[in-house]
């Protein structure tokens, strides 16, 4: 088993505290290395219920890492062999989802890490999402000639409910507004698709003007935006975009550094962060007013960081990343103010 450290391959955990105040000054305050066989991860995920930082390691299973300690206490079980990429997390039923490339879903008891025997939905899997209004999970499946299938399925019984038919070739990150409304991001064509869950069709659909090849993406449910981390493509530059949930209009845009792979929007500190792997940095963005909004910082990283996701009790993000090396290498990354 080789052993990983952040300034070669790597996939880490990034840990920043967010507040009030302009967020400038933010550094790499320390890596602490975790152990895994090959370089391959997708997504990282944070259950607020148990605390706890699963890693999307494929090859490597499901990794449970306790950020406290920055140790893997579990790899769950039925997702080695399945190359998970990340998981979703169900705690109003006690439930979790590993989204697995072969087109597996491994359900598993958040209270105790069980797993359950995966069950198959016939086709490659990216992602996966909740939506807690209709309570069911919106799959990202591998495209075909004509789009991708969306697969719906019910929770808790986990029975496929039926598909949406969606015209993008790359279906990205998704989330649900909690009113009824699910946002899907396209970097094929660059889009925003309004869906219905419990309808299972699309209700409106905007492109991304200035926003090409659109990756990342969190909702503001109060006030009705939508932000969309951007890469460039051609003359269109990578950009941070805010679009008006109701009318599909883009609102603002602003540079960021390029291959975005992650959004998240804090409501507590009115904060929006975009991670990217090539300047690598994180872009910060304060949010004035709904429609106002000015960029704060930009967090230089090593090694290169993509995907994000947050603690809102503690306000930390935490992230992976990759860089090229040999040997391949990881570690959980600490940075501070």
């Amino acid at each position: 088993m080789q052993r990983l450290f952040v300034g070669a391959t790597c996939a880490a955990f990034l840990f920043i505290s967010t507040s009030a105040h302009a967020l400038d000054g933010w550094h790499i305050e320390s890596t602490t290395p975790v152990e895994a066989k090959t370089p391959s991860f997708d997504y990282i995920n944070f259950d607020a219920s148990t605390g706890k930082v699963f890693l999307g390691h494929r090859k490597d299973g499901l990794q449970v890492c306790d950020p406290a300690t920055g140790k893997v206490i579990k790899v769950i079980e039925n997702t080695k062999e399945h190359s998970p990429n990340g998981a979703i997390f169900i705690p109003e039923f006690d439930l979790g989802l590993s989204n697995n490339q072969d087109g597996t879903i491994t359900p598993f008891k958040l209270s105790t890490f069980e797993a359950r025997e995966p069950f198959s939905i016939g086709q490659a899997i990216d992602t996966s999402h909740y939506d807690p209004s209709s309570k069911r999970v919106v799959v990202n499946t591998e495209a075909g000639k004509e789009g991708t299938d969306l697969v719906v399925i019910d929770v808790p019984s986990l029975k496929v409910a039926g598909t949406i038919s969606v015209p993008t070739k790359r279906a990205e990150h998704a989330e649900a507004d909690g009113k009824g409304n699910f946002y899907l991001v396209s970097r094929d064509p660059a889009k925003v698709y309004r869906l219905s869950t419990r309808d299972m069709k699309i209700t409106g659909e905007w492109p991304t003007t200035g926003c090409a090849q659109t990756t990342g993406l969190a909702v503001d449910a109060a006030n009705n935006r939508i932000f969309l981390g951007c890469r460039t493509s051609g003359d269109v530059k990578a950009v941070l975009a805010v679009m008006n949930a109701e009318t599909g209009a883009i609102i603002y845009t602003s540079p960021i550094g390029n291959g975005n792979d992650g959004v998240v929007y804090d409501a507590q500190s009115k904060r929006i962060f975009a991670s990217n792997s090539s300047a690598p940095n994180i872009n910060v963005f304060e949010q004035v007013d709904a429609n106002t909004y000015k960029p704060l910082d930009a967090i230089d990283t090593r090694p290169p960081v993509k995907v994000l996701t947050f603690d809102p009790k503690k306000q930390k993000l935490y992230s992976m990343g990759m860089e090229v090396a040999n040997p391949a290498t990881f570690a959980v990354i600490t940075l501070s103010k």
